[in-house]
């Protein structure tokens, strides 16, 4: 009898070791340091990649509206001035580059870099309005210059995209006067800037 409980408990011992060594945590150790099943530990504090370079930057963030801290470089570097008095037509323009620098913004759109001179009201840093309902500031422009041909601006805002006038005291909608881009920004004021050859 003492010898079939001894080899019951012989065989109980191996079955338990066997269980053992199949059992999720031990297959857990035999993967340790095995490249094939292991994958490497994520890294949440490793560092942003960053850009000096403005096309560089647009070229990897793609769209975004204002540069961002993955952007190290000059706030607004001379060959984006260069590439907007270009692109605008200001070439001979002899407003010094500091002046530019200082009323010229740049932003991404589709991998490239785009810039806006805030200029003459241009509102550079605003989206384009195409409310098609006129503002308060319209309806008592009407009302003090009934049946005016215009609305001046100066009352519908500078980033309208819409002329409008007045029919008796009452705004009117005339004509779409200016597009909008992708990023519903007026497209007519933003430039595509070129990298210097």
């Amino acid at each position: 009898m003492k010898k079939i409980s001894l080899a019951l408990v012989l065989v109980l011992s191996a079955l338990m070791v066997v269980t053992a060594a199949c059992s999720p945590q031990a297959n857990a150790k035999l993967t340790v340091g095995n490249p094939a099943s292991s994958t490497p530990p994520s890294n949440p504090t490793q560092a942003q990649q960053t850009y000096s370079d403005p096309f560089a930057y647009c070229a990897a963030v793609g769209t975004i509206d204002i540069p961002d801290g993955r952007y190290t470089g000059t706030q607004v570097p001379e060959e984006i001035i260069t590439g907007f008095k270009k692109a605008a037509g200001l070439e001979a323009s002899t407003e010094p580059m500091n002046m530019f620098q200082k009323t010229t913004i740049w932003r991404c759109m589709t991998g490239k870099v785009y810039a806006c001179n805030f200029g003459a009201n241009l509102p550079c840093n605003s989206k384009a309005n195409t409310d098609k309902i006129p503002s308060q500031a319209m309806d008592d422009f009407c009302k003090a210059n009934p049946d005016a041909e215009v609305i001046p601006m100066s009352v519908t805002g500078h980033s309208t995209i819409y002329s409008w006038h007045c029919l008796k005291d009452t705004p009117e909608l005339l004509n779409q006067i200016e597009k909008v881009d992708a990023e519903g920004y007026l497209e007519q004021i933003w430039y595509a800037i070129e990298p210097a050859q």
